[in-house]
């Protein structure tokens, strides 16, 4: 591969004219200009971006870390970062938590070395990120977090209106009669999982119905969570006529353990699920779903990096996208509405 040295010999112009051409450091002649860049071409010369980033303390890269790759959730957050990102000229680098805190602040720690321009976290279990992101606002970058929130977290923030989410879902549950509503929450020290189960009490507060503790249940986001907790709630006498699972995949996992148990939803036991995943179009019943857009979370803070990177003095920013409920197959309608 060529190197600056080579251009300048091609372009029989001095090694500090080539670095100001491709760096942009000082103004040069045009006729000079040209050659510099004839030669570049003629090389297929490819600048280092790290190298880049040792001068200028920032590189064109955008760091992004995220909880869990397997969860089809996250990809399109990423996706959405990752065009917003490239159509600006950033490209974005990615890293894997595990929802492992310990992991996320290796993983922090060794992407600061690489000068990124900008930090796109969705927190892990546990995470407080007020040392690491100060550290990475002192270098330069700007830091966004999205979904869920740290603790005395005061930067800028994209999340989705989760409180308005559980409001909803169990609103609709109510309207079709349904008094026994139970729910499968996500972790409850992360923030997106407090916010769905406070939409769920003010609803059921509001339509004066009580919510017994065995009613609530807590577990991870994922389909062995909602599977083990819906069977929990099974043995429950009398037993609840719905469930709110806390996201898509507790959904999943309780109605295998709905089907598992002989019975059906709906007509047995009705089911909301929260994010709007794609797959619970192909799924039977198809879920009704909270959705929630993940492109739309990560497009927005890239954006909010990108207005940062390029000078915006603005306070902290805390955009917070709508949710829709999006009615499916997995709720029936009781004897008896409640409206």
């Amino acid at each position: 591969m060529a190197n600056m040295k080579q251009i300048a010999e091609l372009a029989g112009v001095s090694l500090g004219t080539v670095s100001h051409v491709l760096n942009g450091t000082a103004k040069v002649r045009e006729p000079l200009r040209k050659r510099v860049l004839d030669a570049v071409q003629q090389c297929g010369y490819q600048p280092s971006q790290l190298a880049r980033g040792l001068r200028r303390d920032r590189t064109n890269m955008i760091a992004m870390i995220i909880p869990d790759i397997v969860n089809p959730f996250f990809p399109s957050v990423v996706r959405g970062a990752e065009d917003v990102a490239f159509a600006d000229g950033y490209r974005l680098i990615l890293c894997n938590t595990d929802n492992d805190h310990t992991k996320e602040i290796v993983q922090l720690k060794a992407l600061q070395s690489y000068f990124p321009a900008g930090l796109i976290v969705i927190p892990s279990n546990f995470s407080d990120l007020t040392a690491q992101a100060r550290s990475y606002r002192e270098n330069g970058a700007a830091v966004v977090c999205v979904d869920r929130l740290p603790p005395n977290w005061d930067g800028d923030t994209v999340t989705s209106n989760n409180i308005e989410g559980g409001h909803k879902a169990t609103r609709y549950f109510i309207e079709h009669g349904h008094r026994s509503i139970a729910i499968i929450t996500g972790p409850l020290f992360l923030t997106n999982a407090q916010d769905r189960l406070e939409g769920f009490r003010q609803a059921m507060c509001t339509a004066g119905l009580e919510i017994p503790p065995g009613l609530v249940q807590e577990t991870t986001f994922d389909q062995a969570g909602g599977y083990a907790k819906t069977r929990v709630l099974l043995r429950l006498l009398p037993r609840p006529t719905a469930i709110f699972a806390g996201n898509d995949m507790i959904a999943i996992g309780a109605l295998r353990a709905i089907k598992e148990a002989g019975l059906r939803c709906p007509d047995d036991l009705s089911l909301i699920g929260f994010d709007g995943l794609e797959i619970v179009d192909m799924i039977t019943p198809s879920l009704t779903s909270i959705y929630q857009s993940p492109y739309q979370l990560g497009a927005t803070a890239a954006r909010m990096v990108l207005d940062r990177v390029k000078g915006q003095k603005l306070p902290a920013r805390h955009i917070v996208l709508e949710t829709e409920l999006q009615v499916r197959e997995s709720v029936a309608t009781l004897h008896s509405p409640l409206v």
